[in-house]
């Protein structure tokens, strides 16, 4: 399996390292990719000029030894300029609502969470599901996006929370649509280990999404969703082991062809 992270956040965003700490680490750990994908969405967004200009001095300076690709993490409901000149970008969804003014953030806390249900959706955890699975199904439309990231956050405090059932036909039902939607248009989604590692049970997207995307021909990206240098391949073995467990036998990733143009390729998981 390919040694490559591709999901990560660095001091430019909401991370604790900076980029070259990052390359420093994964080359320690023996990675062949690193990709750097700072968050570009109404909260957080990065200083885009200097953002580039550092991953490109790195990708110049380490380029025997690590590739490097410079990407962003695209919100839903952001403004798509900021794609220009990028290696790949990764379509989130982390807010529901029409548009920038109404968008309120799914993410941020269980406190604002259950405010979101109780003042937009009368309290029906279901129907703020659906409509977040709605707003989901429009990520590759609205960003072009190289593949989806973390399917399911609207889960990523129902550990605690407990505010409906993730394997209720009301909630499976909306995520199923806009997955099925979205495998159509053949754009890949990630297995993302951020939630996980730091204490989630399950992953993005939980198991049953997982066996659904395998069973709809889905294409898959393993990430770890890293803010920090120490979590840099931390839990992949976790994320190809459930991998294989729901029938995947590969993994795609992108990486710099011998043009210097950045593709998605495609390795096996065992």
């Amino acid at each position: 399996m390919i040694r490559g992270d591709f999901h990560t956040h660095t001091v430019f965003c909401d991370g604790h390292d900076t980029a070259e700490t990052m390359v420093r680490e994964a080359l320690r750990l023996g990675m062949t990719h690193l990709g750097f994908s700072g968050h570009m969405d109404q909260d957080i967004h990065m200083e885009l000029p200097a953002y580039t200009a550092e991953i490109r001095r790195l990708q110049a300076l380490y380029r025997d030894q690590l590739d490097i690709l410079l990407g962003i993490e695209l919100d839903v409901l952001y403004d798509t300029a900021c794609t220009e000149g990028l290696d790949y970008w990764i379509g989130s969804t982390h807010y529901i609502g029409s548009d920038l003014t109404h968008a309120r953030g799914v993410d941020c806390s269980p406190e604002q969470s259950l405010a979101i249900c109780e003042e937009d959706f009368h309290g029906d955890w279901y129907r703020m599901c659906r409509a977040y699975y709605e707003l989901e199904a429009t990520v590759y439309d609205r960003t072009g996006c190289t593949w989806v990231g973390h399917f399911d956050l609207i889960s990523r405090f129902n550990d605690t929370m407990q505010a409906f059932d993730e394997t209720d036909p009301r909630y499976l039902g909306p995520a199923a649509e806009a997955m099925e939607y979205l495998c159509a248009q053949q754009v890949p989604f990630e297995i993302n280990l951020g939630a996980f590692n730091r204490g989630k049970k399950e992953l993005y997207p939980r198991m049953e999404l997982l066996r659904l995307l395998h069973d709809l021909g889905g294409r898959i990206v393993l990430s770890t969703d890293a803010h920090n240098a120490a979590n840099l391949m931390r839990g992949m073995d976790t994320a190809r082991e459930r991998a294989l467990a729901c029938g995947f036998r590969e993994v795609w990733y992108p990486s710099h062809g011998r043009d210097g143009r950045v593709e998605l390729c495609a390795c096996p998981l065992d």
